[in-house]
């Protein structure tokens, strides 16, 4: 039997006639001012009913489905409107699924006058629908906490901006000479001039002894027209920069409670490996966010090349530290769109590419694995012989997805990972080529000598 045909018979299977499986199934539409319910029929008087938003009209929701007899319910993932009534029927017992519109609308079948609620009260009574991941209760609120932070560093970004156009309205040319004006010899520098000071030389008097630049070039480049209006722009600007900075701090220590109220996987006498005694890099928190990650986790994530203490929080917010939600590594970076998603028709891949994705784990690892070009490691060598042959664009990708492998295994089996170096990934690459060019050279009658050339 030819072994095309095996292979089909193996594949083959028997299939069962459509049942339901979700008896007492409801579906939800849910929008900005109006949610719509649809329970079985035979349950009410009336199978679909619509609601307000009110927290007294999302509590009447719950009441009538479990007068109805409902223990499920499916509702699309609509902006923010879902959170707060699936808070509330998760509280009260339901179990609620919440469902991505894509795989909703890819569902054929659906005919024009079906209301929303109706089609996805049919597909979850036949089990077509499968709920999108939501971590835990103690993650949701990190999570909450670590994007409201991202916002925060970003708005304060926009005011650093702010300052740098006043200083150039003036022709201050201090982001010329100095790296970063938000460094301490810039705001030292700024701070000063706010301050009614405009002498160039005491300005560049406050330069640090590790900047590059002479206290010559710097007062050079604070040689500017110091007008009224320019100043008034800049001090506002100033003030709003370190506001943010109070608000920051602020978020700071609720994230530390937050840690604080996590079980701890490690014991505490245990100490932390490899613990950074430096001072924290810019836009890290003051607390020991490292020995944090370390308890919550139960291992140093931080070890694997390309991430640092705020990556890894950016990651295991989004995703917690509970795999066994994913059966395997393959699925858990097929969640985080770090996998090629290919549309094949009649057995021919007509595109290749990775599904578009908003996830925050996915931009942390990308940036992770962006970082790694110069790296003396294992993965730093992956990512360089991805980049010369795919190209940049695919190297990241593929790092990234390594990198993701590396956390699902190390958070599943408790197992720290040790980096075998870029040498040692080299001469496994190169002992891998000479085997398959081996075997090639075999399979046409030829032999490969190793030697020296």
């Amino acid at each position: 039997m030819p072994k095309k045909i095996k292979k089909l018979q193996k594949k083959v299977r028997k299939l069962d006639n459509l049942m339901q499986i979700n008896l007492n199934a409801a579906g939800i539409d849910i929008g900005s001012s109006e949610i719509y319910v649809c329970v079985p029929e035979g349950r009410d008087k009336e199978s679909v009913k619509s609601f307000g938003t009110f927290t007294c009209e999302l509590n009447q929701i719950a009441d009538w489905l479990d007068k109805c007899g409902v223990d499920t319910v499916a509702m699309e993932s609509t902006g923010v409107y879902w959170v707060p009534l699936y808070e509330n029927l998760e509280s009260k017992g339901f179990k609620v699924y919440l469902v991505n519109a894509r795989h909703v609308k890819n569902v054929p079948g659906r005919k024009t006058d079906t209301l929303d609620c109706q089609w996805l009260q049919q597909l979850h009574t036949y089990g077509l629908l499968s709920g999108s991941f939501h971590p835990d209760k103690e993650i949701a609120e990190l999570r909450s906490l670590v994007r409201h932070r991202d916002n925060l560093l970003r708005y304060r970004s926009s005011h650093i901006q702010h300052i740098q156009k006043a200083l150039h309205l003036m022709n201050i040319q201090l982001d010329t000479v100095i790296g970063d004006i938000t460094g301490y010899t810039g705001m030292k520098i700024i701070r000063d001039i706010v301050a009614g000071e405009r002498d160039p030389h005491e300005l560049a008097s406050y330069r640090d002894p590790r900047c590059k630049k002479s206290e010559e070039e710097i007062a050079k480049s604070l040689e500017g027209t110091y007008k009224a209006e320019y100043i008034f722009q800049l001090k506002q600007s100033l003030e709003l920069y370190d506001y943010y900075g109070q608000l920051i701090k602020e978020c700071d220590s609720e994230i530390e409670k937050k840690y604080t109220q996590f079980p701890r996987k490690v014991k505490e006498e245990e100490k932390l490996l490899d613990k950074s005694k430096k001072i924290p890099r810019k836009n890290e928190p003051d607390f020991d966010l490292h020995g944090y990650l370390y308890q919550v986790c139960g291992v140093d994530l931080t070890k694997i090349d390309g991430l640092n203490v705020l990556s890894v929080q950016a990651i295991i917010s989004e995703t917690g530290v509970d795999m066994s939600k994913w059966p395997t590594e393959n699925h858990f970076a097929s969640w985080l769109g770090l996998c090629p998603y290919n549309d094949i028709s009649g057995g021919k891949v007509l595109k290749v590419r990775t599904k578009k994705t908003k996830s925050r784990a996915n931009k942390a690892l990308r940036l992770a694995a962006q970082s790694l070009y110069r790296s003396q490691s294992a993965l730093g060598a992956f990512y360089r012989r991805m980049k010369a042959r795919l190209g940049a664009p695919k190297a990241i990708t593929a790092t990234a997805h390594k990198i993701a492998r590396i956390i699902y295994s190390m958070l599943k089996s408790h197992t720290e990972y040790c980096d075998p170096g870029a040498s040692y990934y080299e001469k496994k690459y190169k002992e891998r080529t000479i085997r398959n060019l081996k075997r090639k050279a075999s399979q046409l009658g030829l032999q490969v000598i190793e030697g020296t050339v």
